[in-house]
């Protein structure tokens, strides 16, 4: 398996900034309600792409504030079998407002047919598609950044810049283990300096 990094070979930024991700989520705001909450759903909680076309309704907590995500990534039980693997995700009590609207996901919560289908019923190719499409709107320069992992590495750093320990971003992004989650401890930039920040102040 390969290491997890923030940058390519050549040093590219391989993560959405603050500022691109604010310019993505505005360029969301701006599209039809499918797309919109399919990118919202991308930014407030990490996931990928595959995971976020399985998320159905019954796996929205409109009172406890929360998403519960399959985490897809193979992990075995002590007896070598597959294990299911779900995390719960916090996300902001606006946008699951506006999941509830455009979705009718409380009312899809009722039938338990309605409930156990998926909120974004696409192939992961046609996810990469339309979050591309945004940021290109975005004006998110043609660069390695500019991808749906991007935008979870820009979850991640974001994260880390405001304090969110480590063991939270781990179970939250749905690492396996606590070393791959510290990669965005060492942010650069412009993040690493709001770190540093706090010693200087």
């Amino acid at each position: 398996m390969s290491e997890m990094r923030l940058h390519d070979p050549a040093g590219n930024r391989l993560y959405l900034n603050a500022e691109e991700r604010a310019a993505f989520l505005a360029a969301a705001r701006r599209q039809p309600a499918r797309d919109r909450t399919l990118c919202e759903t991308l930014h407030f909680t990490g996931c990928r792409p595959s995971e976020l076309i399985e998320i159905t309704p019954a796996r929205v907590d409109l009172s406890g504030g929360a998403i519960a995500i399959r985490s897809l990534k193979k992990r075995r039980d002590a007896s070598g079998r597959a294990k299911l693997v779900y995390r719960t995700v916090p996300v902001p009590p606006d946008y699951l407002d506006t999941l509830n609207t455009a979705h009718g996901i409380r009312e899809a919560q009722r039938s338990r047919k309605q409930a156990q289908a998926s909120i974004w019923p696409l192939s992961r190719v046609r996810v990469w598609q339309i979050v591309t499409r945004i940021m290109i709107e975005a004006g998110i320069p043609d660069a390695p950044q500019r991808s749906p992992k991007g935008l979870r590495h820009g979850f991640g750093i974001n994260a880390a810049v405001n304090g969110i320990p480590l063991h939270m971003l781990q179970k939250w992004l749905g690492h396996a283990q606590l070393s791959t989650t510290a990669i965005y401890a060492d942010a650069t930039g412009k993040e690493e300096q709001d770190i540093a920040a706090r010693m200087w102040g």
